[in-house]
Parts: C-alpha cells; sequence; structure tokens
C-alpha cells in the first residue's frame, strides 16, 4: 500500500547514510524498522499481560515473599 513519510530533514539524510551504509533502499531500511518496533511491542504487551496475570493469580504468594 503506498504511503508517503515526511521525516525531519536530519532524520532523511541519516537514514540515507545508514541505507548506504548497508547496502539497502531507504524504503527497506525503514520496512524492517517499523516490522522491529511492531515486534518489540508485542513482546513489551504479552510480558505486561503476564505480569498483570502472575499479580492477579499469584498475589498471596507475592504478598508472602515480599514479607518474608
Amino acid at each position: 500500500m503506498p504511503m508517503t513519510l515526511r521525516l525531519p530533514e536530519e532524520l532523511d539524510r541519516e537514514l540515507d547514510q545508514l541505507a548506504a551504509d548497508r547496502h539497502m533502499s531507504k524504503n527497506a531500511l525503514v520496512v524492517e524498522a517499523a516490522r522491529q518496533f511492531v515486534a518489540r511491542s508485542r513482546r513489551e504487551e504479552l510480558i505486561e499481560r503476564g505480569f498483570q496475570f502472575a499479580l492477579s493469580h499469584d498475589r498471596e504468594a507475592l504478598e508472602r515473599l515480599a514479607d518474608a
């Protein structure tokens, strides 16, 4: 799906240089960055859900550990 992305000039220059250094297009670089951001966000969400599950299901054990 086509998309126009407006970047600050300095960031655009940095992406140009990074893409050249890695021998890839700027588009491929931005796509990879977006994929990594989505993956990290999903992992963070799963960790948070697991933490909340542990808090709600193991509250008594956690409180005993805190008192030990």
